[in-house]
């Protein structure tokens, strides 16, 4: 199938955009904020209004390896002051890596979590007011669905029991043993945005009324933003098979990397009320004669080079990690528009690589994904590595 007529032009540039397992073939991969609508932009589409294109090649260095001994580490937040804490998707464990040391300390376990197939322990975020609430948010899939809650983290406390109750924000969200989203992140608006899948039931990703197959926008409460398509629902937009990362450009626009079936992975620009094609069409549409309704994405790559998982942006691109492709992908970009194709980095050198993370100077956190029952575990595995970037 291919996917995506583009009826409404990527001219996401006038809102905030507010955002995304690759099978090939056999073996699918796996009230207290603040309400306002996502802001308007000046810049003119395709075009960002105070940044310069990046070059069309860049450079990736690696730079150091921070961490190592990770058992199957998914979703990464940042901490203010740079360390970061890692979620590990088989344990339910959260861990903080200090950034300067590598040092390991243990949170604790999320409770409720059951892993199994590519359901677990996923995406994890910190609040906008982390230095006020000290709250940590969770995506995890439970014996009878995936949802989100909230933690206080309290570092004072012994290690292994420094996570307090979760308070369950929102659930509901169908699971299976595959395709089950868990990306989460909050955005410019300071709202929580989460990236869903279709478990499967591929259905699911163009019914309005389930979260399944969508990214879904809600305050830290887990209420509907303001702002969103519909004022009684947390769906920002729909169409999606198994959206696995996350990442807002300088210019506030949401992308969000998606894992195909057979065919097309992608890298989509995400505009709120947007249909996003699947499962009626998958990578963009040949002419533009097919699929009219359906956003095509931005860039598609063939699920043996991807099987996209995580995104970030820094130097004027979206970096997004591989998990079957096994290497790090630049895209860069002149507003909404490539520069050149994307440029891969890192290929089969570290094996799968699950998430990549902004580190804030410009430098990206990058974490394989070896011992995640699909990868080929080597000693050190797995492994957080600082790279540098351009």
């Amino acid at each position: 199938m291919q996917r995506r007529s583009q009826t409404a032009v990527l001219a996401a540039a006038s809102l905030l955009l507010a955002a995304g397992c690759s099978s090939g073939g056999a073996q699918p991969e796996g009230g207290g904020g603040s309400s306002a609508a996502p802001s308007k932009s000046a810049a003119a589409p395709g075009a960002t209004a105070e940044s310069t294109a990046p070059p069309a090649k860049g450079s990736v260095q690696v730079t150091r390896t921070l961490t190592t001994g990770l058992p199957s580490p998914w979703g990464v937040a940042v901490l203010p002051g740079g360390d970061l804490l890692v979620a590990s998707r088989d344990t339910g464990k959260i861990v903080r890596i200090a950034a300067d040391s590598g040092k390991k300390t243990e949170l604790g376990s999320v409770p409720g979590v059951d892993p199994g197939g590519e359901g677990g322990l996923l995406g994890i975020a910190v609040s906008s007011t982390f230095g006020a609430d000290h709250q940590v948010y969770a995506y995890f899939t439970t014996a009878s669905d995936n949802r989100i809650a909230r933690m206080n983290y309290d570092e004072k406390r012994p290690p292994g029991n420094q996570l307090g109750a979760p308070d369950t924000i929102f659930k509901g969200i169908p699971k299976g043993q595959i395709h089950n989203g868990g990306r989460i992140a909050f955005g410019p608006d300071k709202m929580l945005y989460a990236g869903t899948g279709e478990t499967g039931d591929t259905g699911l990703a163009q019914d309005k009324d389930s979260p399944a197959g969508k990214i879904l926008r809600m305050t830290p409460d887990g209420e509907p933003a303001h702002g969103n398509p519909e004022a009684d629902s947390v769906v920002y937009d729909y169409g999606h098979r198994n959206v696995q990362g996350l990442a807002w450009d300088n210019d506030k626009r949401l992308w969000a990397s998606e894992f195909g079936q057979d065919t097309w992975d992608e890298l989509n620009l995400i505009e709120p009320g947007k249909n996003y094609g699947w499962p009626e069409v998958e990578g963009k549409a040949k002419g533009g004669s097919k699929g009219a309704g359906f956003v095509n994405p931005v860039e598609q790559w063939k699920t043996a080079d991807a099987s996209p998982s995580g995104i970030a942006f820094a130097k004027g691109s979206v970096w997004m990690a591989s998990l079957r492709g096994e290497r790090l992908w630049r895209i860069p970009l002149d507003g909404t528009k490539p520069v050149a194709a994307p440029q891969a980095f890192l290929k089969g050198t570290y094996g799968r690589l699950r998430t990549v993370v902004a580190a804030g100077d410009g430098t990206l956190w990058l974490v394989t994904s070896n011992t995640d029952g699909r990868g080929t575990p080597h000693k050190g595995d797995d492994r957080i590595l600082r790279l540098t970037v351009s």
